[in-house]
């Protein structure tokens, strides 16, 4: 099979095309032929060696995937030819994945290879945040930073789902354009606008949660725009620098600043996941939330796919049509 491989930590150029033998399925195991891969902001520190959990090279970048079943191993129920979604911690990229058949989910009818792809991580990343660690409740204002891309947008669908009311922020005018089609209520260029004042002048006081999966500047001002009580989440650091957040600003207002990593989420708080994944699985399978694909590209240009999500550019998700 071939697939695109990591064979030392560097930069999404590195990558290369490489023909791998067949994986085989053990015991519980599935081989699944992918059709579409999606990419998310972790994978390019995965590539880069700058996640909190190293995978020594070489492997396949990618964690997410929609294809069919190929064959199966010892007690699994799945039948070849079976359309199904999963997520792994790197492997995605290429023609064939093996993993465990509970990482697995049958794809609705109706939903196509690249929607499956692309809802998983950001929608459960997204789904877990506003549901169970910020708590967010119909009319609440909730702010989502880098809104447009993976993890933002999903915020943003969910949330207006949740009956929310959305502040999506952003750095750009296309961006937030898109926002506003996804239910946004309104919208801040962050790069040309005092944020704070601004979601303040909004919310008429200040809001309830934000979610944030950029980090970097954008934090300690969107912080300072929550009201008494409100919370704070964070997701990730897209922007490429942790910020430092005073204190005083959790004590004054008594915020809670909460972390959410997807990884965890489940074995920390696995009576939430299951209900939460119960739900989204719902509003997915009603086609009540689809993720927005933002561009696509084909499985030997991986690299660029990777660089397009590295340097912000990416609108939505990105998926890999890998076969």
């Amino acid at each position: 099979m071939k697939a695109m491989v990591c064979r030392e930590y560097g930069t999404p150029e590195d990558l290369q095309l490489m023909d791998l033998p067949d994986p085989s399925p053990g015991p519980g195991e599935v081989v699944v032929g992918v059709r579409a891969a999606a990419v998310n902001f972790p994978d390019v520190l995965f590539i880069s060696g700058g996640y909190q959990v190293k995978i020594p090279p070489p492997f396949a970048p990618g964690s997410e995937f929609a294809g069919e079943v190929l064959a199966v191993g010892d007690g699994v129920t799945y039948s070849p030819g079976a359309r199904v979604s999963g997520s792994v911690m790197v492997g995605a990229f290429a023609e064939k994945v093996v993993l465990k058949a509970d990482s697995l989910a049958p794809m609705p009818d109706g939903v196509d290879f690249a929607d499956a792809a692309a809802f998983g991580v950001t929608y459960r990343t997204a789904y877990y945040a506003l549901r169970s660690v910020a708590g967010v409740q119909r009319g609440d204002w909730v702010v989502v930073l880098g809104a447009a891309g993976g993890v933002g947008l999903a915020a943003v669908d969910l949330a207006v789902a949740l009956g929310a009311r959305v502040i999506a922020a952003a750095s750009s005018a296309e961006k937030l354009a898109l926002c506003r089609t996804r239910g946004a209520e309104a919208t801040v260029d962050y790069d040309r606008e005092n944020l704070r004042d601004r979601i303040k002048e909004i919310t008429a006081g200040g809001a309830r949660a934000v979610l944030d999966p950029v980090g970097g500047r954008y934090a300690e001002p969107a912080l300072r725009a929550l009201g008494r009580g409100g919370t704070f989440v964070t997701l990730g650091y897209a922007a490429g620098s942790i910020p430092s957040i005073p204190l005083n600003l959790v004590l004054l207002k008594a915020i809670t600043v909460r972390g959410m990593e997807i990884r965890t989420f489940p074995v920390d708080r696995p009576d939430e996941a299951v209900r939460d994944n119960r739900e989204l699985a719902q509003l997915f399978s009603s086609g009540a939330v689809r993720p927005y694909i933002g561009a696509r590209f084909p499985l030997h240009e991986a690299g660029k796919a990777l660089r397009h999500v590295a340097d912000r550019k990416a609108l939505g998700k990105v998926i890999i049509d890998v076969c």
